[in-house]
């Protein structure tokens, strides 16, 4: 998924570029009626990600080994700077160049970029411009602020606010002259993909693989407690009312057993305790099948619990998700991951490995019963705490 706001197009002519995923990149030139390329590779790692700068005079490639590369739009290669150890996944250039002058009263013309990488690190830089230096990228500072890596940013239309997205779900907003967070919106319930500034307004769009996009209207005037945007405040499931377990069980559609559940009194607490005896025996629940159903419910309730209260080891997340794993499987690249989220991610014809975005050999998902037993030996370690 990719959200952008559209600007305005003048003029007939279009300039751009494509990252293909072993170590090309490609640079046209659309007018109507025709089309010119040019063509540049990288020495290591895969091409991942790319970005013009706004006068269109230069670009900016980030490969998968974590170089940056500045272009200029003859193909030659200007600039290369080692960024993240584990592999760039996006960059983003600020539309609004900066003359600065230095001591000697000689004018320099820098524009901000940002890079992002699996190692859950924000970096920005200036990109440097003099006629008697070249070109040079020079490392200002490191936003921290994610727990896993970063999928997506993007620079608002002044250059005064980035954006970034990750696999921890989270959406960022930073001010980039101070390096500040000044938002974090967690709404989204997969990993966030996608981000986008409109130009000229305080419009925001966001994409994940949750399927949704959201666009925020961000008003930065009010202050915000902790400087974050949380969903709205939960109750702890051992404080469920009865009316609160009524509608959890309608949620997992077992709204036929609302009466019977109120019938009995039973609220957060008495859910949370809730034994295949006490539904065949006290609620007299005759079915095998609906008490299962009951139970694994109830099971994977108390597993959200305890991701939401305890920090969850990252071996135990599945790196799609980044939910804790109940049937882990190893796929080619060596790698575990929740069986349904790597079968819909081989469904969607994805032939890569999530993780290294490199091709996978085979297709087989083999159980990984070992990490399967670390994780229930944690959980029961979890309940009894």
């Amino acid at each position: 998924m990719a959200v952008d706001f559209l600007p305005a197009l003048v003029g007939s002519a279009l300039l751009g570029w494509i990252c293909c995923p072993i170590k090309g990149v490609r640079h046209f030139q659309l007018t109507l009626g025709y089309y010119q390329i040019r063509s540049g590779n990288v020495k290591d790692g895969s091409l991942v990600a790319c970005a013009f700068s706004p006068n269109g005079n230069f670009f900016v490639t980030g490969s998968s080994s974590g170089d940056l590369t500045i272009w200029d739009d003859k193909m030659r290669c200007l600039y290369n700077e080692k960024a993240h150890d584990l592999g760039v996944t996006c960059c983003d250039i600020s539309s609004n160049p900066v003359s600065v002058l230095s001591d000697n009263e000689n004018e320099f013309k820098y524009f901000q970029m940002a890079s992002c990488g699996q190692d859950n690190q924000i970096k920005l830089w200036f990109i440097l411009f003099a006629d008697f230096l070249g070109v040079k990228l020079k490392y200002k500072c490191t936003l921290n602020g994610h727990s896993a890596p970063v999928l997506a940013c993007a620079f608002s239309y002044d250059g005064q606010m980035l954006v970034s997205g990750s696999v921890d779900k989270c959406v960022i907003i930073y001010e980039t002259s101070t390096g500040n967070t000044l938002r974090t919106l967690s709404q989204h319930t997969r990993y966030v993909t996608t981000c986008a500034f409109a130009p000229h307004s305080h419009l925001l769009a966001t994409g994940s693989m949750d399927k949704t996009v959201h666009i925020w209207q961000l008003d930065l005037k009010q202050p915000s407690a902790g400087n974050t945007v949380e969903t709205e405040s939960q109750v702890a499931v051992e404080d469920w009312s009865e009316d609160d377990v009524s509608a959890w069980l309608c949620a997992q559609d077992l709204a036929d057993f609302v009466g019977l559940f109120k019938m009995n009194n039973i609220d957060g607490k008495e859910l949370l305790n809730l034994t295949k005896e006490g539904l065949a025996n006290e609620l007299k629940i005759e079915s095998l099948g609906l008490r299962s159903k009951i139970l694994q419910k109830i099971e994977e309730l108390r597993m959200t619990m305890i991701s939401v209260s305890v920090p969850v080891p990252d071996e135990f997340l599945c790196p799609i998700t980044r939910e804790l794993m109940k049937d882990p499987v190893i796929a080619a690249d060596g790698y575990s991951y929740e069986r349904e989220a790597m079968e819909h991610w081989i469904s969607n014809k994805r032939r890569s490995s999530p993780m290294t975005n490199l091709p996978l050999h085979s297709l087989m998902l083999t159980p990984n019963r070992t990490l399967k037993m670390a994780i229930t030996r944690w959980l029961e370690t979890q309940q009894k705490c």
